[in-house]
């Protein structure tokens, strides 16, 4: 958006108007169930290897709740590309879901729209009391200070994971604990004819992630204490940089991964073609593409030099997915107990084992059943190395504009063209420019 807020309301305007046409569920009235009590519609977002999967997952779980409560649950698995257009369309339109999941990320940002259900004491008592909830997951539902505008739900880290043939092929003994080390082992891993390391350098959601990353372990911020935009400062400079020098100066990367958006890193992994990978909770998509879990491990992303920790040793954001409710549902009540089911001790078991992901519900989490080797890693990283993102009500915006910066930076590099500090700073100073004006 740009800086001129006439011009920014004007564009977003006309992007919801675009958006408007795939919005589906709601009603004429604006309730997403009508006024049926015995309905309610979620937006679930796509978890799985494909939307097959995830309906494979749910749809059982859905008819449970029904028998529980006599109310029927209409699904739609929605792409990560199109559901935050579908979510800002039905905050304007008011022809949303009565449920629907969030990237947590996002919880500031919908929260400014006033259209969620904000969560204060009496709704959290509801499903059984915020005090269920780990202090990690509940940092990213939104502004602190503010009632939080939705429930965790899946909680993930980013973890490194190796490919145990390519390393002992390579004589690596052990995965790489600081960018350095991962470096010099890109140079043997390349020596027998394999990729290093992949990303998905088109995709802006997770250029977002990794740079955020680096930038805390350069010990800066993208925003300043009182929240205005601070993209240009050496700091950041310096991170951005570092991340897109792994394809650029570095050559871990590939530079066919600055066209990658859509998972295809993780499939190059899943197949045997790259060592290494960064990613959020990867077990169930690297088992759905047949790569057994004995052919990899898990190691903590690296820092720049020691062992993860807080502040500087950061080497994750807290990544999760969050459930909310529509403010203007007709069924306030069925989705607040759609919400206690999905969030229930019991519940939450079920779908993080689906989804190799980590139940933010204590209880949930200190089960048998998330003790594994690599949960461990996740759980750990949750616990002491993973910082949420700037819960701003700008962070949609800023996650459009660094992580296109990002990905322009990475088609550079692909293209033979120099990644310099000034062009690093001028591709991050026009991201600047684009967010609201104050």
């Amino acid at each position: 958006m740009r800086s001129i807020r006439a011009a920014a309301v004007g564009a977003v305007t006309m992007s919801l108007a675009l958006a408007a046409t795939a919005c589906g569920g709601g009603s004429s009235n604006g309730g997403g169930s009508g006024d049926s009590p015995k309905t309610l519609t979620y937006w679930a977002s796509n978890q799985g290897a494909s939307i097959a999967i995830d309906k494979k997952v749910l749809q059982p779980e859905l008819a449970k709740f029904q028998k529980q409560t006599g109310i029927k649950v209409k699904l739609e698995v929605v792409p990560w590309s199109d559901l935050l257009n579908r979510i800002l369309t039905a905050t304007t339109s008011g022809q949303g879901p009565d449920v629907l999941n969030i990237g947590n990320t996002w919880s500031a940002s919908l929260q400014a729209t006033g259209a969620l259900l904000p969560w204060d004491g009496e709704n959290f008592a509801r499903i059984g009391g915020k005090d269920r909830f780990v202090d990690s997951a509940l940092g990213s539902t939104g502004v602190r200070g503010k009632d939080p505008a939705a429930v965790p739900l899946y909680s993930m880290a980013y973890a490194l994971y190796y490919n145990k043939q390519i390393f002992a092929d390579a004589g690596i003994s052990k995965p790489p604990a600081t960018w350095d080390e991962l470096i010099a082992d890109g140079r043997k891993i390349k020596a027998k004819g394999k990729s290093v390391l992949g990303a998905e350098g088109a995709n802006v959601s997770e250029n977002i992630h990794h740079v955020f990353v680096f930038a805390k372990q350069h010990d800066a911020d993208f925003f300043t204490a009182d929240g205005r935009p601070d993209f240009t400062n050496p700091e950041v400079v310096g991170a951005v940089k570092q991340y897109v020098d792994l394809m650029a100066e570095d050559k871990v990367i590939p530079t066919g991964d600055a066209e990658y958006a859509q998972n295809q890193s993780v499939s190059d992994f899943a197949k045997g073609k790259q060592a290494m990978l960064l990613w959020q909770s990867a077990a169930s998509n690297l088992k759905a593409q047949g790569m057994s879990e004995n052919a990899y491990g898990i190691a903590p992303v690296p820092v720049q030099s020691g062992t993860p920790g807080t502040g500087a040793q950061t080497n994750s954001m807290v990544a999760g997915i969050n459930i909310a409710v529509f403010k203007n549902s007709h069924n306030v009540d069925g989705a607040t107990k759609f919400v206690k089911f999905m969030t229930s001790d019991a519940e939450q078991k079920v779908l993080n084992t689906a989804y190799t992901t980590i139940p933010p519900v204590k209880a949930a989490q200190a089960d048998t059943a998330f003790n594994s080797p690599s949960n461990a890693v996740l759980k750990s990283t949750l616990a002491t190395s993973a910082a949420p993102l700037p819960q701003v009500a700008s962070e949609s915006q800023f996650e459009t504009a660094v992580g296109t910066a990002v990905k322009d930076l990475f088609a550079d590099a692909a293209a033979g063209r120099a990644v310099t500090t000034d062009s690093v700073r001028a591709r991050l100073e026009k991201a600047q420019q684009q967010m609201p004006a104050a």
